[in-house]
């Protein structure tokens, strides 16, 4: 994508210092747009900054257009990534799998199931779902590489693959409600005991 560069990323030219209460209000501007029911496609900059108070020419000065903003606008809406603490291979991918589909900020249960037809439309708005997980998919890919090194896991498993049993379950019950009689409180738990079962060292 050619505006795909964050703020995080972006180099930033001297002079007057940025407003952290106008990126703020940018931010806050896309998702409540998002949870308001506009599409990824028919979100505009325009929109964005009349919800914001803001000239179009602000937001350009802070991301390189449309797409750059969503992908930090969403990373928001995604939250901190859970930072695994190495001691436990058990009890760190516990802490990853209990983090998919979980979000504090409340607008995220409109936003996030909205995105799945964009995804599949827009090879653009494929590539924006894949930079927001794919940080977290890392995590759990070193987690379980760990295992392996430490001799708990099998040499033999498909890490890719692994990683698909164990975010499934939670995302189908986070973002669909598959099951309600699953404790989502346990359930990352019994999830990743399942999963271990079937990858262990014998």
């Amino acid at each position: 994508m050619s505006d795909m560069t964050s703020t995080a990323d972006a180099p930033r030219s001297p002079g007057r210092p940025r407003s952290l209460r106008a990126d703020e209000a940018i931010i806050e501007a896309t998702l409540d747009l998002l949870a308001e029911g506009s599409t990824i496609e028919a979100l505009s900059i325009e929109a964005i900054a009349a919800r914001a108070g803001v000239g179009k020419a602000t937001i350009y000065r802070r991301w390189a257009g449309k797409d750059a903003l969503l992908l930090d606008a969403l990373r928001r809406l995604k939250g901190i990534l859970p930072q695994p603490e190495g001691h436990s291979v058990r009890d760190d991918l516990v802490l990853l799998v209990g983090a998919i589909g979980k979000n504090v900020d409340p607008r995220a249960a409109k936003i996030m199931p909205c995105l799945v037809p964009a995804v599949n439309r827009s090879p653009d708005q494929f590539q924006l779902y894949q930079n927001i997980i794919a940080p977290r998919r890392q995590l759990m890919r070193e987690v379980l590489r760990r295992g392996i090194s430490e001799g708990l896991l099998r040499p033999d498993i498909d890490l890719e693959v692994t990683m698909a049993l164990l975010t499934g379950p939670m995302l189908i019950q986070r973002v669909l409600q598959w099951n309600p009689e699953l404790d989502e409180r346990t359930l990352p738990g019994q999830v990743v005991d399942t999963v271990l079962e079937g990858i262990r060292t014998r």
